[in-house]
């Protein structure tokens, strides 16, 4: 793992609190709603691998899932502990998704909702892949989430970046090669991280032996509103946004629009 991506969530972003504000409350609710869509009922035991301090394992505990939650981020593991002192979540672990500690065909469900885009190495992205196959019970639900390749190059233009010339050269790497680095740390520029077209991500889940259900753009073109916030505050609004996005949302010509994209697959 890249030593900047543990620095940047240690040090620049709280992740505890990014899915409760701007777009990404976007993402994290169409983010529930497909995990509604094909999780298997309660109690399945589901492990949420790279999930952070655990915004979606304790969602997901609340409603009577065994979950198991692993980050190779030490902070987000010491947040999460804090707020599992109930003991809701079964386990909390620093660990590395590429190696899991957890027996073979023991999860109905795998979340992976980082370690894909912070890997950089295709080898390790299907090591991911593969882990996550073994320690799945035939027929589990694997959930995967990958950022677009056009991400930087969309939100560039949004925050008026891209006319910064150590930005432009950041978006002109991710475009060109979906390897996107941010040497000088510019918290506004995120990290090291692996960006996806679409389908070089159902590749990398069928290549590692998963059988493909869809991929969707989450926030389709949503996210680029200059006045999301309004939009989300209004409770019809937001509605009736959403209503639509569900509509488009596996058009494989919208699907890149969208910042982080995420594809379902099972264990044969």
């Amino acid at each position: 793992m890249d030593r900047d991506v543990i620095r940047y969530y240690e040090e620049l972003e709280n992740e505890s609190e990014r899915l409760e504000k701007g777009t990404a409350r976007l993402e994290a609710e169409r983010t529930r709603k497909v995990l509604r869509e094909y999780l298997p009922a309660p109690p399945a035991r589901i492990l949420d691998a790279g999930g952070g301090p655990g915004a979606y394992a304790f969602w997901l505990a609340g409603q009577s899932y065994d979950v198991y939650l692993l980050d190779i981020v030490p902070r987000h593991i010491e947040q999460a502990k804090e707020r599992n002192k109930d003991g809701i979540l079964k386990s909390v672990a620093v660990g590395d998704a590429r190696n899991l500690d957890f027996e073979t065909d023991s999860m109905d469900a795998v979340l992976l909702m980082g370690p894909l885009y912070h890997l950089q190495d295709r080898p390790d992205r299907i090591a991911v892949l593969e882990e996550s196959l073994r320690v799945l019970k035939p027929g589990g639900v694997l959930f995967c989430a990958a950022i677009s390749r056009f991400a930087s190059f969309l939100d560039g233009m949004k925050q008026g970046y891209l006319f910064n010339p150590e930005f432009a050269r950041i978006v002109l790497k991710d475009l060109n090669e979906g390897q996107h680095e941010n040497p000088d740390m510019d918290p506004r520029y995120f990290t090291t991280a692996c960006f996806h077209r679409p389908e070089d991500l159902e590749e990398e889940i069928t290549d590692a032996g998963f059988d493909l259900v869809r991929t969707v753009g989450l926030e389709g073109p949503a996210w680029l509103f200059g006045s999301f916030d309004e939009l989300w505050a209004d409770e019809a609004r937001r509605e009736d946004m959403l209503t639509f996005l569900k509509l488009v949302e596996t058009e494989t010509s919208i699907i890149g629009v969208s910042a982080h994209i995420l594809s379902v697959a099972k264990a044969p």
